[in-house]
């Protein structure tokens, strides 16, 4: 997975996976799902990630292993 933050569009962008991207759809203001040719998820876009949280909330990451 990758993790990209672009501080001057103001976007927070997972990547699960590096398969092609087909389609992409709008599924709630500000937050868009991307997938590949099987339906699958591959990625996810935050627009205003900024408004989404504190910053403290938002300067770290940490991932939960199931």
């Amino acid at each position: 997975m990758k993790v990209s933050v672009d501080k001057e569009s103001d976007t927070l962008y997972f990547r699960i996976d590096e398969s092609r991207i087909v389609e992409s759809k709008k599924i709630r203001p500000g937050v868009i799902l991307d997938y590949d040719k099987d339906d699958r998820v591959v990625g996810v876009e935050f627009l205003n990630a900024s408004t989404r949280g504190t910053k403290e909330s938002l300067s770290s990451m940490h991932f939960l292993a199931a």
